[in-house]
């Protein structure tokens, strides 16, 4: 399924057009996709920017032309002599900050039009190198018994990464840097944020629920996702209608709650002055 199809989905259930996701999934991947329905889908443009967490398994010694395993193999290399130092020395390169080129077929879009829409109808796409932050790579297993597959090595990898990471152009990266191609086979997101694998709920448990598909209200969504600032009964009038409160010191953006702890808006700070991004408090 791609993230457009479940939101296809969850609007049929939630009997809404108002559903939204926060952040694409490849269509071979797995895992965590936050959906946001109604007016919470004024806070999915902060979910789109949280980090993320993945498992990934990385197969070496085959390139693919979507460096994952939907796509053809377009080389295939011996990984005799690639020694389990090495794969490690190569994923361990690729964290930190660093400049990242995506892979060509993404949905990154240029000059107005799909990457892979380009790439399948036959132009050859260079993108440019984007900074992103891989502040965890860590190898979990580095296997040589592929059964479908003699010659390659399979590594288990768990990650955590800014937002705009490709994990796909990690596999293909330590498969340059040690010369025998590389391409993802598996990925599985395990965490948006705050929000995990652990609380997130199946489109056949939805479907059974509907169409009462929400596991977090609103207002519980926005404490866990920013800080907290609380509201007298004068200054939820001001905010709720979109005027500016005096600044607290908060670093934002960040929540702010009326009297009886409903969300009213997402604010942030400056020139001494609170104002309001979204003004989410009901009309």
């Amino acid at each position: 399924m791609t993230s457009h199809d479940v939101v296809a989905r969850i609007r049929r259930l939630a009997r809404t057009r108002r559903v939204g996701h926060g952040g694409t999934l490849d269509p071979m991947a797995t895992g965590v996709l936050v959906i946001g329905v109604g007016r919470a889908t004024r806070l999915l443009t902060y979910v789109i920017g949280a980090g993320k967490s993945y498992t990934a398994t990385i197969r070496l010694g085959q390139a693919t032309v979507t460096d994952d395993a939907e796509g053809d193999v377009i080389a295939t290399t011996s990984t005799v002599g690639v020694t389990d130092d090495a794969v490690r020395a190569a994923l361990a390169a690729q964290t930190g900050e660093i400049d990242q080129v995506p892979s060509a077929v993404s949905a990154i879009k240029i000059n107005g039009q799909r990457a892979y829409k380009r790439v399948r109808e036959g132009e050859i796409l260079e993108l440019p190198a984007r900074r992103v932050t891989i502040s965890q790579l860590d190898v979990r297993a580095i296997r040589r018994d592929a059964p479908d597959v003699v010659d390659v090595v399979d590594v288990d990898v768990e990650v955590t990464c800014s937002s705009g990471t490709y994990i796909r152009a990690i596999a293909r990266d330590a498969g340059l840097a040690l010369g025998v191609g590389g391409h993802l086979t598996a990925l599985r997101r395990t965490a948006v944020g705050g929000f995990t694998l652990a609380e997130a709920a199946t489109l056949d448990t939805l479907e059974q629920r509907a169409p009462d598909v929400v596991n977090l209200p609103l207002a519980a969504a926005a404490e866990r996702f920013f800080p907290r600032r609380d509201a007298t009964g004068d200054e939820a009038r001001v905010l709720g209608h979109g005027g500016p409160l005096d600044a607290v010191g908060i670093a934002g953006p960040y929540a702010v709650f009326g009297p009886d702890g409903g969300l009213i808006a997402i604010v942030s700070e400056r020139d001494g002055r609170a104002r309001a991004e979204i003004v989410l408090a009901p009309a």
